[in-house]
C-alpha cells in the first residue's frame, strides 16, 4: 500500500520503517525534521511515564525495550547505549509490571537510597542520544526507499496514498480538533559531568532525573502541563538544579554547557486508532506524554497490524 505518515518525530519515522520493512511504500510528510523536532530534545531514557493506559502502555513498552537493546547490540552508530539506573521513591509500592522483561532490575538496600526517600530500584534500559538516533533513524528510512517532502498538512483528507499515519504529537490539538492533547513543558540542563548512573524521582510533583550520555549529562526535569513557554527560565533551572544535588551531592555547577526546553504531547491516553475519513483509512499515533520513545517501536508495530487489517 502507498503510505503517507505525516510527522517525522520519532514515532512517524518508527512507523515508517516498520511499514517499508512490511514491504509498503512510504511518504513521510512534516513541516519540520530533525534536529527541529520535539524527539530531539528528548532527555531520552527508556522508561514508561507520564502516559496511559497501563496495559498497552506497558506491552509497547516492551516491545520498544527489546529493540532498543537489540540496537545497542548491533547498531552502535544507532546511538543506543544500555546504562544502569536508580529510581527513588517516598513510599513503598509495588514493584512495575515490566521488571521480568529488562535486562537487570533489582530492589535497592536501604543504604543505597538518598535522604528523604524510602525505597527503590536498580535498573538496566536503553539511553537513546536523540541527536544520534534521529539522524540514524531518517537514514535507515531513506535506504529502505522511503521518501521525505515538506509541507506542512493542515486536513488529512487531503493527504495522498491509500492510507495516511498521523503522528504530528501536539499538532492534533488543530489537525483533529482534539482539545485533549496539551503541551508538557520540559526543561532540561546539560552537564559536562558523568554521574556513573542515572538517578531518577519519576513522579510528575517531583521530577527528578540525571541521564548520562556519552557527550553530556541530561539533567531535569519539569513537567508543567498546558505550559507552552519555549523560554529558558532561570527559576526552573535552579530548582532542578536543587533536586538533582538531593540525589547527587558532587553535581558542579561550573560544567554546565547548556540547556533545552521540549514540549512533550500530553494526553489522557495514547491515541491509537483506526479510523475512515473521506473514504479512506487513517491511523492515529499520538498522545504518548513523556514516553515517545520508549513506546516507538511498539506502537509502530500496531500501526503495521492496523495497515494490514486494513
Amino acid at each position: 500500500m502507498r503510505c503517507t505518515v505525516v510527522g517525522a518525530g520519532v514515532s512517524g519515522l518508527s512507523c515508517a520503517a516498520r511499514l517499508l520493512e512490511e514491504g509498503h511504500e512510504v511518504e513521510v510528510v512534516s513541516d519540520r525534521f530533525s534536529p527541529d523536532t520535539v524527539s530531539d530534545v528528548a532527555a531520552a531514557i527508556w522508561y514508561p511515564f507520564l502516559t496511559a493506559p497501563a496495559k498497552r502502555v506497558e506491552a509497547w513498552a516492551v516491545v520498544t525495550y527489546s529493540e532498543l537493546e537489540r540496537l545497542a547490540r548491533e547498531a552502535p552508530d544507532s546511538g543506543v547505549v544500555m546504562r544502569d539506573g536508580r529510581e527513588y521513591l517516598r513510599e513503598v509500592v509495588e514493584l512495575p509490571s515490566w521488571k521480568d522483561d529488562i535486562a537487570l532490575f533489582r530492589v535497592l538496600e536501604a543504604v543505597e537510597i538518598p535522604q528523604g526517600y524510602v525505597f527503590g530500584w536498580e535498573f538496566r534500559a536503553p539511553v537513546i542520544e536523540m541527536h544520534r538516533y534521529m539522524p540514524w533513524l531518517r537514514s535507515k528510512v531513506e535506504s529502505m526507499g522511503g521518501s521525505f517532502r515538506q509541507a506542512f498538512v493542515s486536513d488529512l483528507s487531503e493527504v495522498p496514498g491509500d492510507i495516511v499515519i498521523n503522528c504530528v504529537g501536539l499538532g492534533a490539538r488543530e489537525l483533529c480538533g482534539d482539545e485533549e492533547i496539551r503541551p508538557s513543558r520540559g526543561q532540561v540542563i546539560l552537564l559536562d559531568q558523568d554521574p556513573g548512573i542515572g538517578h531518577f524521582d519519576q513522579q510528575p510533583e517531583s521530577l527528578t532525573y540525571t541521564i548520562p550520555r556519552s557527550d553530556v549529562t541530561v539533567l531535569g526535569g519539569t513537567s508543567q502541563i498546558g505550559d507552552w513557554g519555549l523560554d529558558i527560565r532561570a527559576e526552573d533551572t535552579e530548582a532542578i538544579l536543587q533536586k538533582v544535588e538531593a540525589l547527587w551531592p558532587d553535581l558542579d555547577r561550573s560544567k554546565i554547557v547548556g540547556s533545552a526546553v521540549g514540549l512533550r504531547p500530553s494526553r489522557t491516553e495514547v491515541r491509537l486508532v483506526a479510523e475512515t475519513i473521506s473514504g479512506r483509512p487513517v491511523i492515529h499515533n499520538y498522545g504518548h506524554g513523556g514516553a515517545g520513545v520508549t513506546l516507538s517501536w511498539g506502537c509502530a508495530d500496531e500501526v503495521a497490524r492496523l495497515v494490514a487489517q486494513s
